[in-house]
């Protein structure tokens, strides 16, 4: 049962993620309304793999080494940067189209280094494949892009450390429930 609910919680992550680039037309008859049926859509995915995830038998593919722990919390604080306003406030990123897809992708591939289970991969490489399709699936819908204004590099260094402080906070919830995300 486990499998069945991460798999589909997956699924409808993707699902209701593309339903605006797959079907514009149903999509926009949907109007205001279509925002929050997305909405519930997004809630359900994310109930449906928390709960599969945690139902899900381990099963071990691989052993990741302990010193990925501290590349994975990098690519975490750096991720974390990428889906801040920081690309659209900042300078440092202002040329990238898609910073938070690609920091998503940080995510779910920092998520994969340190856990070597079949639900992990599931669960991060289901997700990593939809941050990975994503920006395709956008730039051709929609070709023209333009840069916006670069900012300052001190609205970069004000959210890089606001972003050490949400990895210390996420870091802390991960400890009370019972994943160590630092090590040690």
């Amino acid at each position: 049962m486990g499998w069945f609910l991460l798999t589909l919680g997956v699924a409808l992550w993707w699902g209701a993620h593309l339903f605006k680039r797959v079907a514009p037309a149903a999509r926009a008859n949907l109007g205001d309304k279509g925002k929050g049926m997305v909405a519930l859509a997004l809630a359900g995915s994310i109930i449906l793999m928390v709960i599969g995830y945690r139902m899900a038998p381990v099963v071990q593919v691989w052993n990741p080494p302990t010193f990925f722990t501290h590349i994975n919390n990098l690519l975490i604080l750096i991720a974390i940067y990428m889906m801040s306003p920081a690309p659209k406030k900042g300078k440092l990123l202002t040329g990238m189209r898609h910073p938070m897809l690609a920091g998503f992708s940080l995510w779910a591939i920092a998520h994969l280094m340190v856990n070597g289970d079949v639900a992990s991969i599931v669960l991060f490489g289901g997700l990593l494949g939809w941050s990975l399709a994503t920006p395709g699936i956008i730039n051709r819908a929609d070709p023209a892009w333009t840069p916006g204004e670069p900012g300052t590099l001190a609205k970069d260094g004000m959210f890089l450390a606001a972003s050490v402080v949400l990895l210390i906070v996420i870091g802390l919830i991960h400890s009370w429930l019972g994943y160590n995300p630092f090590g040690g």
